[in-house]
């Protein structure tokens, strides 16, 4: 995770900060300081926003744990200033599902404001709690409220929001998932258009929301053009049948050598006909460091991932983007026939898009 630091490990979900983050608690020490002229303020401010973000995270954890029920890992949760990210390894095929994991975000932030409503009304604050406030009256009243906005908010239906998955997976039953994101994204960029509108003229935090959703519609629409595009087309169309392969009892300086005379950076190793391992850029350059030239190709290799000819372009990608492999080597009865990584998805891609330009 580039310009983030781990902060923890949660049911078996690593937590993140992102290096902008403390931005957000200066800049509310700044606002509170200004209202209120006094140190108790800013301190009631940044411990009203550490709690909020306590909830943000369990809007995550929502998404995350919910994801898991449908055998879907979370890769990390990432806390930026203007919220949370919970990173899936993918959304749900089932429309239905998508659903259910969009709302669960949500869902958990009206619980917490329910249960706060239950805990104000039994302090004795339930004639105020009908009068919302962020310099509240009562601290708990303006947690409450923080957890109504973030679920109304997060409802609304713009990518990468949960409002907008929701509309994509209800389009999704009707259109398609192509046409059903390509609606969805331009909702989301509309709405963008509409709160860098309203930024420029009240809150600037409006414009840098506005750039996220914009960014993610785009992303969201861009990621399914693309798997639309590798659906229902076999491997066997794209793969590299033009490779270099290494031995196990191999140097790592054999392995330099080709890496210097080519454009592969990930070999196949192979011992006795049989495929036996994978040597990654990566692991060739730690054993650089570590056994010099003279160190094997035994000592840097990993299990290979494999795949047979007929598999689906689209499900070999998603294996790549989640970081499962660098390469997957494509075995036909055993024997390796072919090699498959991002790059080559790429040109695939590129030809396939002059093609149907022409």
């Amino acid at each position: 995770m580039g310009w983030s630091t781990k902060i923890g490990r949660i049911a078996g979900i690593d937590l993140y900060m992102h290096a902008t983050f403390p931005l957000l608690f200066i800049w509310v020490g700044f606002i509170y300081w200004v209202q209120t002229g006094t140190m108790a303020g800013v301190i009631s401010g940044l411990l009203f926003i550490a709690v909020l973000f306590v909830c943000v995270v369990l809007h995550e954890y929502g998404h995350a744990l919910t994801a898991r029920r449908y055998g879907i890992g979370t890769r990390y949760i990432t806390l930026l200033p203007i919220g949370g990210l919970a990173m899936l390894e993918r959304m749900p095929k089932d429309p239905r599902q998508e659903i259910v994991v969009a709302l669960m975000g949500p869902a958990v932030n009206l619980v917490i404001a329910f249960f706060l409503f239950l805990l104000v009304g039994l302090s004795g604050g339930g004639a105020e709690v009908m009068q919302p406030t962020f310099l509240p009256v009562s601290f708990l009243q303006s947690v409450l409220f923080a957890n109504i906005f973030l679920a109304v908010f997060n409802m609304i239906p713009a990518f990468p929001m949960d409002g907008g998955r929701v509309l994509r997976a209800a389009l999704t039953l009707r259109l398609g998932r192509l046409r059903a994101t390509r609606i969805a994204a331009r909702v989301g960029q509309t709405l963008a258009i509409l709160l860098g509108v309203l930024g420029l003229f009240g809150n600037p935090l409006l414009i840098l929301i506005a750039a996220f959703v914009w960014i993610g519609a785009a992303a969201e629409a861009g990621a399914s053009e693309v798997e639309t595009r590798l659906r229902r087309k076999p491997v066997a169309r794209a793969m590299v049948t033009d490779f270099h392969i290494l031995r196990p009892d191999e140097t790592l300086a054999d392995a330099v050598d080709l890496t210097l005379a080519g454009t592969q950076k990930d070999f196949p190793v192979i011992d006795g006909g049989q495929l036996v391992g994978v040597a990654n850029q990566g692991a060739i350059l730690r054993g650089l460091r570590d056994h010099g030239l003279e160190g094997r190709i035994a000592q840097v290799m990993s299990p290979p991932i494999t795949a047979r000819p007929n598999a689906e372009l689209a499900d070999l990608l998603e294996n790549l983007q989640q970081g499962e492999a660098r390469l997957i080597c494509i075995l036909d009865r055993g024997r390796l026939v072919g090699l498959v990584d991002l790059d080559n998805i790429s040109e695939f891609l590129r030809i396939q898009s002059a093609l149907e330009e022409r």
